[in-house]
């Protein structure tokens, strides 16, 4: 064993991604004294401004959103103990199939070689043992998210033997988790259109999600390989998600609540794809056969 600190590396598309993917097992690293080195891919310029103003809606400033998104992204980061925050700085796509997907200067159209040299440097320079991002899916589809998985890989496999890290993992749910999640958010808008429909004195006609309306997601537990429990710190992972007010999509986590929040979402896990320790699977510790 070297006498060097553990290092975790985690390759996020967007500022949030890394308090909603890894908040926890970021938090607990740190406490554990592990160095953590987070990549951050776009700027989020394709994101909400802070009045609920959308991306394309007239008032939509890019650039003042990048700035409000930036000063999240540091809160978050505080929270959560990150060591050392790299801004690799292209431009957010949006969701797949809109117009900003080809914008100049966006994360997706950047040349997969261009990208994927700069994070090599870093990993040489940082020497991760540990890295984490996404499946080729990019966990639901985020042209983002998938071309963080791509340069993540592409990094790795420039680098010498000796300098690639020992593990690298994709994010995963696995299906409880998710159906649990998907329950209480159903939950959430019933009781939302109930209130509604008072207010209103009569029925509304959009009764959100029926049964077969949303398909299966997330992994089989049995496909999950890593499950970190994170239940001392999701204080820390509720309150850097809180850090990034001006998304919405984060509004449903903290409306459930501290203990609830901790009951659902008090294990992170994930799906150990390489390996150089040998350590036996499941495994509940992301550093296990290296301490």
């Amino acid at each position: 064993m070297s006498d060097r600190p553990l290092t975790l590396m985690a390759v996020h598309a967007h500022p949030d991604d890394e308090a909603s993917g890894t908040g926890g097992l970021l938090a607990r690293s740190a406490a554990e004294g592990v160095r953590t080195v987070l990549v951050t891919c776009t700027d989020g310029r394709c994101g909400d401004a802070p009045d609920g103003t959308k991306p394309g809606q007239p008032g939509h400033d890019p650039e003042a959103v990048v700035a409000v998104r930036r000063a999240e992204l540091a809160k978050s980061c505080g929270i959560l103990a990150v060591s050392q925050l790299e801004l690799l700085g292209y431009g957010d796509s949006g969701m797949m199939g809109w117009d900003t997907n080809e914008a100049e200067g966006s994360f997706w159209t950047t040349p997969l070689d261009e990208a994927a040299d700069r994070l090599a440097a870093l990993m040489r320079r940082e020497r991760p043992d540990v890295v984490v991002t996404y499946d080729e899916n990019g966990f639901y589809g985020h042209p983002d998210h998938i071309q963080a998985h791509r340069i993540t890989v592409a990094a790795i496999d420039r680098l010498a033997d000796d300098e690639r890290p020992a593990k690298l993992y994709w994010t995963a749910m696995p299906r409880t988790t998710m159906d649990a999640l998907i329950s209480r958010m159903t939950e959430a808008q019933q009781q939302e259109q109930q209130e509604q429909e008072s207010e209103q004195g009569g029925r509304s006609e959009d009764g959100g999600p029926r049964d077969g309306d949303i398909p299966p997601l997330g992994l089989p537990d049995e496909a999950i390989s890593t499950w970190v429990d994170i239940r001392e710190h999701t204080d820390q992972k509720f309150d850097a998600l809180s850090a990034h007010a001006s998304q919405p999509d984060n509004a449903f986590f903290t409306a459930l609540g501290r203990a609830e929040f901790a009951r659902l979402l008090g294990v992170e896990t994930f799906v150990r794809v390489r390996d150089t320790t040998g350590a036996p699977l499941p495994e509940k510790d992301i550093f296990a056969g290296l301490r």
